[in-house]
């Protein structure tokens, strides 16, 4: 705002300027410094560095480098040559890393980067812990200067807060950094109840602490969940941030364009680290927002790119990602290739995951989970058999028994969003049944129910294995008559009800699947005259065709 101000100002005394000529409304000619007005729009690129060294409870051990890591990186930002950030606040004394003082800090930021088009970029080199919270649910946390050993909830910065506070950023190119861990080792520190607590889980696995989910576009930690964060001597940096740092002098442009970008950066750190450390410290990503890729921390882009292929989806977590039969990269992670025609292969061990021929050209970036939507069809049909049962003793006493029933189920994925489904379905049923109204009596009857309903379930999907569940609607038509010969008198009841589906699909083939689906719903029925409220239920398994 202050950079429009004079441009307001002139303006304003242009509208009070009298028009020579007396008219009304006179127009006066203004003349504005092309310049200075395309300056006043230009997006800003600002960096908030915290490295937070020493601590008031003598129980956190003191750390080297975390000062000199956000001043390092600090410099490689502002550096004209380099990052050629606009405003750049570096945080490392006593009385800036207190955890209300780093609050304050990013709610002022907020307040300066109020354009989507902003590059913010937030980094912390400190320790990292674990506690529980008064739910007693497992969290992480940052050891801020001021944070009590026997009060971490309460005095330390959460995750949570953190996240919430960098999701509240209105930029849409931002990026947070964090060169810290909490496996209890390196740069952590864990109370000994609650590390004694995580050594005693099966394998030595630390159970992944629940968070609150995050819309932050990209988020770089320096290591893997369970690892260990490492400062070193001969470096005399947080090792990450070392190779973070190195990156931006343009070794890491991956594809010539120029530009070091965000994840190039992070791709060249999380390389160099893997090796430096001989594969004990694997830095992660959390990018929820890859699009173009906007963030760009150093130079600036003067010609059209490589072509590049990348994921940083945690599901493909592992997988080695080959280009004309050579490996060219582990994922989490981004390559550039050659233009032209590619054959694309995503392997673990012996295993292919996909394969397909793509046409690349300069200047495209393909993230690999479009060539795996497009690579497996991502609609099926599926015949199955199950049983329909009304939920409640009653109903199925005086309505109609546990009966044999067929389904056809079509699922279309990822539609209307991402990670969601269709799921549209008809049952049918028919044949005698019995209701036992009375001990030795027994009225015949022939029944019919058709069923029809609509979901829109959410689907969990790892390699071969999907989990779907959500909201379903259905109808429900039940025909009976108890005169099994002429088919006269009969009921009809037909309800429409909501209620909810789940169900596991297991893909064998490249089209073929086997599938179970279990729906429950709630609905209304009048029997001889007086309404009840009821509950029916349905179970299928049977195959299914891709297509």
């Amino acid at each position: 705002m202050r950079r429009l101000l004079p441009i307001l100002l002139a303006c304003l005394a242009a509208c009070a300027t009298p028009s020579s000529s007396g008219e009304k409304g006179g127009l006066v000619p203004l003349k504005l410094d092309e310049a200075s007005l395309s300056s006043a729009y230009k997006p800003r690129r600002m960096a908030l560095l915290v490295g937070i060294a020493s601590f008031d409870d003598p129980r956190w051990k003191g750390l080297r480098y975390t000062g000199k890591d956000a001043r390092d990186l600090g410099a490689a930002l502002k550096d004209p040559a380099r990052g050629g950030f606009d405003q750049v606040r570096v945080l490392t004394r006593r009385e800036e890393t207190t955890r209300e003082a780093i609050l304050g800090a990013l709610r002022q930021l907020k307040k300066e980067a109020n354009r989507p088009d902003d590059v913010v970029v937030v980094y912390f080199s400190a320790h990292g812990t674990l506690a529980r919270d008064a739910k007693g649910e497992l969290r992480r946390y940052l050891v801020t200067r001021d944070a009590a050993y026997r009060d971490i909830p309460q005095t330390a910065l959460s995750m949570d807060a953190l996240k919430a506070e960098f999701d509240g950023l209105a930029s849409r190119r931002r990026m947070l950094v964090l060169a810290t861990c909490h496996s209890g080792s390196g740069k952590s520190l864990l109370p000994k109840e609650l590390k004694a607590e995580l050594e005693g889980i099966k394998a030595g696995f630390y159970t992944r602490p629940l968070e609150e989910s995050s819309r932050a576009s990209m988020v770089f930690a320096a290591c893997d969940w369970g690892e260990t964060a490492r400062e070193d001597e001969s470096l005399r940096n947080d090792i990450y941030t070392h190779f973070l740092i190195d990156g931006l002098s343009g070794a890491a442009d991956r594809n010539g364009d120029g530009a070091v970008t965000a994840t190039e950066a992070h791709d060249h750190a999380r390389r160099r680290t893997f090796a430096f450390t001989e594969g004990r410290q694997r830095p992660s990503a959390e990018i929820l927002e890859v699009g173009a890729d906007p963030v760009v921390l150093s130079g600036s882009i003067t010609r059209t790119g490589r072509p590049e292929l990348f994921s940083y989806n945690p599901r493909l977590d592992g997988f080695t990602l080959k280009v004309d039969g050579e490996a060219r990269t582990d994922l989490p992670g981004g390559a550039a290739v050659t233009p032209g025609k590619r054959t694309v292969e995503l392997t673990k061990g012996d295993a292919v995951l996909m394969r397909r021929d793509v046409e690349v050209g300069l200047g495209d970036r393909l993230p690999l989970e479009r060539l795996l939507a497009e690579a497996f069809p991502r609609r099926s049909l599926s015949l199955l058999g199950g049983l329909f049962s009304f939920a409640d003793a009653r109903s199925r006493t005086e309505l109609l028994p546990l009966s044999p029933e067929v389904a056809l189920s079509l699922r279309l994925e990822d539609r209307p969003l991402q990670d969601f489904g269709l799921l549209f379905d008809v049952a049918f049923s028919t044949g005698n049944q019995a209701l036992r109204l009375t001990p030795g009596s027994e009225v015949p009857f022939r029944y019919t129910t058709v069923s029809a309903g609509a979901a829109l379930p959410y689907l969990w999907r790892w390699e071969r294995l999907t989990l779907f569940a959500g909201p379903r609607v259905a109808g429900l038509y039940l025909r009976r008559s108890f005169d099994v010969e002429a088919a006269v008198n009969g009921q009809r009841f037909f309800t429409v009800s909501p209620g909810v589906v789940g169900g596991i699909v297991w893909r064998v083939g490249e089209r073929l699947e086997l599938m179970s689906q279990a729906q429950f719903m709630l609905t209304y029925v009048v029997v001889d005259g007086q309404g009840q409220a009821v509950g029916f239920t349905g179970g299928w398994a049977g195959a299914g065709y891709r297509f």
